[in-house]
């Protein structure tokens, strides 16, 4: 049976009238698969799913779920990590899925951009870059996944954040839907508009909790035509950091990735999958995955082998890959390790920052206060270290009880969160807050900035109907305006 059968036929009733019947999904089997996100941590059924095919029907949509003062939640393809579009609301959500609306309007080789839909898949709208010899340069394992919208209302990362920036530095327009169903305009892809607030600016990262994003102009780049991908063996976090202050100066902006994986990490990942082999003759405390790319006339390998050479006082052993597929199997430990770190259960997913001076002393700092208060927890540590994005994620020992993980997440990550708060870091660096971070965000923000929050969140949605919960408290409907 539907959790709330009697709400949910009032709503559908009020909306039927107003909307064509078949926006809408209201069977139980139906609406599964928009139940769950990724992680599969958040589990809570939709009031109704409507899935609009246009921004004139969205606009519609929230026009009556205005009137009607129904709570609404919406999402992309369901790979956030802090459950910020499950549905959540007490009296039950409505889900606004933009799946229907996944055109790539266009792509313009000479304004190096690309105009995208919300729903479009973040891999589809890469390959669309590359049919004008571009490329999109949002990268992450949920790529065939993940879809445009999520990406900007998460400030999505990934791994070339290092060169190309977070999806807030490649966004130069978008189109949004607000709570009431009006529509701004703001789809441009002009590089320079200093014409008063950039509003845009509110809606990445903003989790959906101020708009729906329908449709994104994102910067492209022209396509490298030479990659080099090498992994190398180090003796600590500090000499990782030495060397990536180096390959900053001597690879300049060619360095495209710059990856920290541990030991530990690299262990999980040869357990995973039997095809895959240690990459270097003997083990390393520390490893580094590096990446350049280019276009035009550069000896890429020579600038690589060169810099490795020189980095001899700090790289104890390396390989440089040959061909794209060798240097896949190099990039295979890195998503392996990732994918195979909970043994098929629940661990405990942080994502932190520092500032890239501090981070080599954050990761020491952590790594023995996880030990001494929680020595049976297993810590898999990795991260972009070009941009001072830290995964420290927590596994719990083989033995130990379902019934005990939810305590000792709580506890590891108080500490990793401490020692972030010593070292003048960020709780998030790409997933956001959504519910899962909630309380600690509002433990660690100042009174103005959540005033200054509240007000933006109540300008926005003043009956606090959309993506209500996420970041900020739950405020009942009505108590903004």
């Amino acid at each position: 049976m539907n959790a709330h059968p009697p709400l949910q036929e009032r709503a559908l009733a009020a909306l039927s009238s107003a909307m064509p019947a078949d926006l809408f999904l209201t069977d139980t089997d139906a609406m599964e698969r928009y139940s769950r996100d990724w992680s599969g941590d958040h589990y809570a059924r939709p009031l109704i799913v409507a899935r609009p095919r246009s921004t004139a029907e969205l606009s519609s949509l929230m026009k009556c779920c205005h009137e009607q003062q129904i709570h609404v939640v919406p999402q992309g393809g369901l790979t956030g990590l802090v459950g910020a579009a499950v549905p959540s609301y007490p009296g039950g959500e409505l889900v606004v899925s933009l799946e229907r609306m996944n055109k790539v309007r266009s792509v313009n080789a000479i304004d190096f951009a690309i105009v995208v839909e919300a729903g479009c898949i973040l891999e589809d709208a890469k390959r669309q870059a590359e049919t004008a010899d571009c490329i999109l340069p949002i990268t992450f394992g949920a790529q065939g996944t993940c879809r445009i919208g999520g990406n900007v209302s998460t400030n999505a990362g990934g791994f070339n954040v290092l060169r190309y920036g977070m999806t807030r530095d490649l966004v130069l327009g978008l189109e949004v839907v607000l709570a009431d169903g009006r529509v701004w305009d703001g789809l441009r892809t002009l590089r320079k508009d200093n014409r008063g607030y950039d509003l845009k600016q509110l809606f990445i990262g903003s989790e959906g909790t101020l708009g729906i994003v329908t449709a994104a102009a994102l910067k492209i780049f022209p396509m490298p035509d030479k990659v080099e991908t090498a992994l190398v063996g180090l003796r600590s976090v500090e000499d990782a950091m030495q060397l990536y202050a180096r390959a900053r100066r001597e690879c300049s902006d060619l360095l495209s990735a710059f990856e920290l994986l541990l030991r530990g990490g690299i262990e999980i990942a040869l357990n995973a999958r039997d095809d895959l082999r240690d990459p270097l003759d003997q083990p390393y405390p520390v490893y580094v995955l590096i990446e350049t790319s280019a276009a035009g006339r550069v000896d890429l390998r020579a600038l690589l082998e060169g810099f490795l050479a020189d980095a001899s006082d700090l790289v104890l052993d390396g390989v440089i890959a040959s061909s794209k597929a060798q240097a896949d199997r190099l990039w295979l430990l890195r998503e392996m390790m990732v994918e195979a770190q909970g043994r098929g259960g629940r661990y405990l997913r942080t994502d932190v920052s520092v500032s890239i001076s501090s981070l080599a002393s954050f990761v020491t700092d952590t790594l023995e206060a996880l030990a001494e208060r929680h020595p049976e927890a297993i810590a898999v540590t990795y991260g972009h270290v070009g941009d001072g994005n830290i995964h420290m994620n927590i596994v719990p020992p083989e033995n130990m009880s379902a019934n005990r993980f939810d305590e000792l997440f709580h506890a590891t990550e108080e500490v990793i969160f401490d020692m972030i708060d010593k070292h003048g870091g960020s709780i998030s660096a790409e997933h956001g807050i959504g519910r899962v971070k909630q309380a600690a965000f509002l433990k660690r923000a100042d009174p103005l900035t959540l005033e200054l929050s509240r007000r933006i969140k109540d300008a926005f949605d003043p009956s606090h109907l959309l993506s209500e919960g996420r970041i900020l408290e739950r405020v009942e409907a009505g108590a903004g305006e």
